[in-house]
């Protein structure tokens, strides 16, 4: 019947434990706060007069709208990654393919994420 205690199998833990739980329950957090985030960016982007650089720009500078957008940033990335991880885990069948695939996971999202939290902040102090 699988690995794991007898009260882990009953409990639906299995041999992961917490672990998985815990990745499931961002998984689902994230999704949420990317639909709330990503209704809100949408909304804000047809409301602007124009789409051109400089609305752009000035609407991005308000602490109101880069705040939330680099929310946004964070959550999207997030769920990316988790997604993706949960994907190498199943379906990668070496150990040593599957570490060095979620280690580059993890490096790209993190580059990008930092590369688009830089381009908000760049934006919104002026730069």
């Amino acid at each position: 019947m699988g690995t794991g205690t007898q009260i882990g199998r009953v409990r639906g833990l299995g041999a992961a434990g917490a672990k998985v739980t815990h990745h499931w329950w961002q998984q689902r957090a994230t999704a949420i706060s990317n639909l709330a985030l990503m209704t809100w960016f949408i909304v804000s982007l047809v409301r602007l007069p124009s789409l051109d650089y400089a609305t752009v720009s000035a609407w991005l500078k308000q602490p109101l709208v880069a705040v939330p957008l680099l929310l946004l940033i964070a959550s999207v990335f997030t769920h990316f990654r988790h997604g993706i991880q949960v994907m190498l885990e199943d379906y990668v069948d070496t150990e040593g393919n599957k570490v060095l695939s979620i280690l580059l996971l993890n490096g790209y999202a993190l580059a990008l994420g930092l590369t688009a939290a830089f381009c908000v902040l760049k934006i919104a102090f002026g730069g």
